[in-house]
């Protein structure tokens, strides 16, 4: 700057010289040499105003990177100023840890004594753990025993239970029976009593034997009532059923002695009164003899089976 100052005023002088030189026209020599001059002057200013420019464009860039320095020496200045707050902190702390150091020290050794004292006491503990183990396992045992027996139980209860299903389709089988029993029962006796009535007459003896043996079967029947009643109340259809039977056996009975008693003059008369021959009303006789024989057989032992069945389980209770 000062070489472009002194350069100016250089030039300065130069044209105020050329000037005077113009006016004094007696000199022309020195004029033109003051016109080299003059344009040396001006490459010099050119020059000069160049490395003015370029040194403006350095002193920007400079400025420039020292505000950046300057920005950056703010920042580590904040940093430090962080550091030593830290550092002041972290002495404080160190100083609050010696302080704890020295306290867990003094707890430590009561810590010691009481771990030994625990320690003892979990080898108590293991050693009562080891124990309910044991016992625990034997538990177990007798848990899965008592699991077995559990499934055995049900099972049998559940046999037994179908066991019971059978019994009463059974019973319910044999009430049906009988009430077809009773009907066919009841025709029976319609059409005996129409037939025997003209012949009840000449059937005295036989009736007299009949009551004989009803007397005889009478006492049984009172014993073997006894030992029915003394059975639950679910057994009372079954005591019907006997009684029924009971009352099918007298009239079969009472037949059979009709049919002995019988002459053939009455014989010819059941015959003439159903309006049939002698040897189809025999034939009529024994088939429904054979017959009710059989069904009350098949039914006697069946009831007698299902009697004894009931009566080992009333034992075995």
């Amino acid at each position: 700057q000062q070489e472009n100052e002194d350069l100016q005023g250089k030039l300065k002088l130069r044209e105020h010289l050329s000037q005077s030189a113009g006016k004094s026209e007696t000199t022309p020599a020195p004029s033109k040499n003051i016109d080299l001059e003059m344009k040396q002057l001006q490459c010099k200013l050119k020059n000069s105003n160049n490395e003015i420019t370029k040194q403006l464009t350095t002193i920007k860039s400079l400025k420039s990177e020292v505000q950046e320095k300057e920005e950056r020496i703010q920042e580590l200045q904040a940093k430090i100023s962080r550091f030593e707050r830290d550092l002041s902190m972290k002495r404080h702390l160190i100083e609050d840890l010696r302080s704890r150091l020295k306290a867990n020290q003094a707890n430590e050794k009561t810590s010691n004594e009481t771990l030994e004292s625990l320690e003892k006491k979990v080898k108590a503990l293991a050693e009562d753990c080891s124990k309910k183990k044991t016992s625990i396992d034997s538990l177990k045992q007798k848990l899965n025993t008592a699991t077995k027996e559990k499934s055995q139980y049900e099972q049998m209860y559940q046999q037994a239970k179908d066991e019971l299903n059978k019994k009463n389709l059974k019973l319910t089988n044999l009430e049906s029976k009988m009430i077809e029993t009773e009907c066919a029962m009841n025709e029976l006796e319609t059409t005996a009593s129409q037939q025997l009535h003209g012949l009840a007459k000449q059937s005295g003896q036989a009736l007299e034997t009949v009551q004989k043996k009803l007397l005889l079967t009478s006492g049984k029947v009172e014993e073997f009532m006894t030992f029915v009643k003394a059975l639950t109340r679910e057994l009372q259809h079954s005591v019907q059923e006997l009684r029924i039977k009971i009352k099918q056996e007298k009239k079969k009975e009472e037949v059979r002695a009709c049919k002995k008693g019988l002459s053939q003059e009455s014989v010819q008369l059941a015959a003439s009164i159903l309006n049939v021959s002698t040897s189809d009303l025999e034939e009529i006789l024994e088939v429904e003899e054979d017959e009710e024989t059989a069904k009350t057989k098949i039914e006697f032992e069946k009831d007698k089976e299902w009697l004894q069945y009931i009566q080992k389980l009333l034992e075995a209770q």
